[in-house]
C-alpha cells in the first residue's frame, strides 16, 4: 500500500514539474516576441561616453586632434546629401567611422521586397523618434544605415537599402520634427549581412543607427 502511495506522490510531483516547465517556456517565448526596445535603451546606447575625471596623467589613449578635425569635416560633407548621391568610398568611410561610435542595431525590419516599415517594428521606430529628441541626444548628427537580405542582385539591393533608410528618415522628420540635416542616410545593400549564415533571414532587412558627431557639428 505504501509503495502504491509513493508512486502516486511521484506521479503528482512529476506532473507539477511538467506543467511548471510548460508555463515557464510559454512566458519566455512571449517575452522574446513582445519585448520592444525602449526610448531609454536607445538614449543610453547612443549617448557619447563621458570622459572620466582623473588627476595627473592619464594612461588612456587620447584622440588625435587632427584626425578628429578631419572626421568632422567629412561629416559636414555628407550632411544634407541625398542617400543615393553617396559614393562607394564615402559609404565605406562612414562604415569605418561608425565602428568606434555609439550605435544600436534596432532590427527595424521591413516587409519583404519593400521599403515599408513592418507593423511589428513601428514601436521601435517610435521609440527611436522619442530618443533622438531627448535632451541628451537632440541636435547630434546620426547615421541611419539601411540593409537588405541577400535575395536579388547587387544594384537592386543597394537601391532597396537606400529607400529603407530614406523611409526611416522620412518618418522621423514627419512625425518627430527632427532636422533632416541631422540624419545622414546611407545604404549598404546586402554587403553587410547581420546573419551571414542565414542570408535570407528577416534580421538582415534592418536599419542601424549610430551617433556620428557631437552637437557642435549638428544643426543649430
Amino acid at each position: 500500500m505504501s509503495r502504491l502511495s509513493g508512486r502516486r506522490n511521484l506521479t503528482a510531483i512529476l506532473s507539477i514539474l511538467t506543467i511548471g516547465a510548460a508555463l515557464s517556456f510559454g512566458v519566455a517565448k512571449a517575452l522574446a516576441f513582445d519585448d520592444n526596445v525602449t526610448e531609454d535603451q536607445i538614449v543610453r546606447a547612443l549617448a557619447p561616453a563621458k570622459k572620466p575625471l582623473t588627476r595627473g596623467l592619464s594612461m588612456a589613449p587620447q584622440p588625435d586632434p587632427a584626425a578628429a578635425a578631419a572626421e568632422g569635416r567629412f561629416v559636414q560633407t555628407v550632411r544634407n546629401r541625398a542617400t543615393r548621391s553617396l559614393s562607394l568610398t564615402e559609404r565605406e568611410e562612414i562604415a569605418t567611422i561608425v565602428q568606434d561610435k555609439p550605435k544600436i542595431d534596432l532590427e527595424i525590419t521591413f516587409d519583404y521586397n519593400s521599403a515599408d516599415i513592418s507593423a511589428k517594428s513601428l514601436p521601435s521606430v517610435q521609440a527611436l523618434g522619442k530618443a533622438l529628441t531627448n535632451p541628451d541626444l537632440k541636435g547630434s548628427t546620426f547615421i541611419v544605415a539601411g540593409h537588405t537580405d541577400a535575395a536579388g542582385g547587387e544594384a537592386y539591393n543597394q537601391d532597396l537599402s537606400e529607400r529603407r533608410a530614406d523611409s526611416i528618415k522620412r518618418y522621423l522628420v514627419d512625425k518627430y520634427g527632427i532636422a533632416g540635416a541631422d540624419l545622414v542616410t546611407v545604404g549598404y545593400g546586402k554587403s553587410k549581412l547581420k546573419d551571414p549564415s542565414n542570408p535570407l533571414a528577416e534580421v538582415n532587412r534592418r536599419v542601424q543607427v549610430a551617433n556620428m558627431a557631437n552637437k557642435t557639428t549638428a544643426s543649430q
